[in-house]
């Protein structure tokens, strides 16, 4: 099993998983981070600490989208291993519905 990102991560950029993640999975974009599916395998901790419900395994139905989006974005985008502030405004997209059609850039974010 591998989990993903989904779109409340987006405009939200919380980075309390990538501090606590043992294999350096995340990748940073924009406005948002993804994991890539093949190196992470162990996540439980890392879930529990999020302020946002943005990491789901990707056992859970309905989320083919986004093992795709991870996968894809984990390729191009930059490592991140190191913990940043959010962005000023992310309280504000908390909890906001199809962030993916409406904020989702495709552009890297600064990685490490």
């Amino acid at each position: 099993m591998t989990y993903i990102v989904n779109d409340a991560c987006i405009k939200c950029k919380y980075m309390d998983c990538v501090e606590v993640c043992p294999v350096d999975c995340f990748y940073e974009g924009d406005n948002m981070l993804v994991i890539h599916p093949d190196e992470c395998n162990r996540l439980r901790g890392v879930r529990a600490g999020m302020p946002v419900d943005a990491i789901k395994p990707d056992t859970e139905p309905g989320l083919e989208k986004w093992l795709k989006v991870n996968a894809d974005f984990a390729k191009t985008w930059p490592n991140i291993t190191t913990k940043r502030a959010p962005p000023a405004d992310a309280k504000e997209f908390e909890g906001v519905p199809g962030k993916f059609e409406k904020y989702f850039s495709p552009e890297p974010g600064e990685g490490d």
